[in-house]
């Protein structure tokens, strides 16, 4: 699975392909030289931080290393654990040739989705997706459009964990009761409300109340 340890040592490894320390790497890559240091991976209060997706992105990049490369440091078990041992019995079959692959308009649209927020019958295409997370399934949404730049484009697909839970900060995609499909940062959640950033500086955030909410979850990947 998916898991804290196992992304960091990934990187460490390319790091350590490219004969590099991990600061060597996150400079290389133009960040901040500290981003990877072993003292940056667990926040003031404790809390797990992981590396982001834009991070390990510009890493992939500044070293030439492909997204495949990148999960093969995560270990045999967990580059080549499928999806579909995490999942229940009942949505094995709907999983069997990869990963759904939805467009945001497709994702809008009734009957593509079980009250969980996993998709649900049939009408999509797959891709592939190697690396199961602890909790289950994931499914892939493919950007339309240019309501998501600058940090997503059109073409690009999204890698959603709806079972993961959301903190403050997260990128997540939310669907409302009314079908209205969106990518956003999550500002804060309580019992009544919800509040979204937009990723486009042009678009306003949002705030629903919890009951216009259908479901929440939370981008872990992006394919750019």
């Amino acid at each position: 699975m998916l898991s804290h340890e196992t992304i960091w040592s990934a990187l460490d490894a390319l790091a350590e392909r490219h004969q590099l320390t991990p600061s060597g790497l996150a400079r290389r890559a133009g960040l901040d030289p500290t981003s990877f240091n072993k003292s940056k991976r667990q926040g003031p209060d404790g809390r797990m931080r992981w590396p982001s997706t834009e991070s390990i992105a510009k890493v992939l990049e500044a070293t030439g290393s492909s997204i495949d490369q990148f999960l093969s440091y995560l270990g045999p078990d967990q580059a080549s654990r499928p999806v579909l041992e995490a999942l229940p019995t009942d949505r094995r079959a709907a999983y069997s040739n990869g990963v759904p692959l939805l467009g945001f308009a497709q994702a809008g649209a009734g009957g593509f989705f079980d009250d969980g927020g996993f998709p649900a019958g049939q009408g999509w295409d797959v891709v592939d997706f190697p690396a199961a997370p602890a909790s289950g399934a994931v499914y892939a949404l493919e950007v339309q459009g240019d309501s998501m730049l600058p940090l997503y484009r059109d073409g690009d697909r999204l890698i959603v964990e709806p079972g993961a839970q959301v903190r403050r900060g997260d990128r997540v995609v939310v669907k409302t009761r009314e079908g209205e499909v969106m990518a956003k940062v999550l500002l804060r959640q309580s019992a009544k409300s919800i509040e979204l950033n937009s990723l486009n500086p042009a678009h306003p955030n949002r705030i629903f109340d919890i009951s216009e909410i259908e479901w929440i979850a939370r981008i872990i990947w992006a394919s750019q």
